[in-house]
């Protein structure tokens, strides 16, 4: 998912760009400080997301969004609360107010991702409603293994562990794993983003799961999984610890 983000404060930039660099399924492919600057790349590239700003000196985020002809999805970021309701008229995917908790980002940005997924993949999403079930409320996932590909239900994931080109899932209560290859990009984008967390350069872990935190370690099931240094602090955020 490409997206842009827009803030005439440059520190509020950097703090979105690395938000966005800990998510595998979005890329930023431009920042301004200026919203009518953001104007060709719109038109030009295909942006699916606008991280935009409210409260700007050149143009309001509601007003220059309102200016868009074709609008991409949007989620306004601003210090300033009393705008919600009109940026909620607009449509907005979100609405989040500064300073913004790293684990309501997550599911603003989780929010849109699956909103794409349903303008991307009109077919799959009818497919899954003729069994009464929609894409957003999907509780399996299918992954390639050896010559065939496997269904696996997301509540018996305990955690994924990376091994060079392959992933291997554990399964719960059972001594079952199944290696496929895929890579982390791969499968976190077929994972709900607030069931799912990367805690390492190795390891994803199913949240469910998790019996006790240990300083740098993740306990599930009485393995012991570390938790990497540039994960600890978004992890610890989102568990509320």
């Amino acid at each position: 998912m490409n997206c842009i983000i827009i803030d005439d404060e440059p520190l509020a930039i950097d703090i979105l760009i690395d938000y966005c660099d800990k998510l595998d399924f979005i890329s930023v492919v431009g920042t301004f400080t200026n919203p009518l600057d953001a104007i060709a790349i719109i038109q030009e590239k295909k942006v699916d997301l606008i991280l935009c700003d409210i409260q700007m000196p050149q143009i309001s985020g509601i007003d220059f969004i309102n200016s868009l002809e074709k609008k991409p999805m949007f989620i306004f970021t601003t210090a300033y609360s009393q705008y919600a309701v009109e940026g909620f008229e607009l449509n907005a995917v979100d609405y989040l107010v500064k300073p913004i908790p790293y684990h309501r980002f997550i599911k603003a940005i989780s929010r849109a991702k699956e909103l794409l997924t349903k303008v991307e993949k009109p077919h799959f999403d009818n497919v899954f409603s003729s069994f009464g079930e929609t894409s957003e409320a999907k509780k399996y996932i299918f992954v390639k293994s050896e010559y065939e590909s496997i269904k696996i239900n997301l509540d018996e994931i305990e955690y994924i562990q990376g091994l060079k080109d392959y992933l291997k899932i554990h399964i719960a209560n059972t001594n079952k794993t199944i290696l496929t290859l895929m890579n982390f990009k791969e499968i976190l984008d077929k994972l709900p983003a607030n069931q799912f967390l990367r805690v390492h350069k190795s390891f994803i872990v199913n949240v469910d799961f998790i019996k006790t935190v240990q300083r740098n370690r993740i306990v599930i099931n009485d393995i012991r999984i570390p938790i990497g240094e540039s994960y600890k602090s978004d992890f610890f955020s989102i568990l509320g610890l």
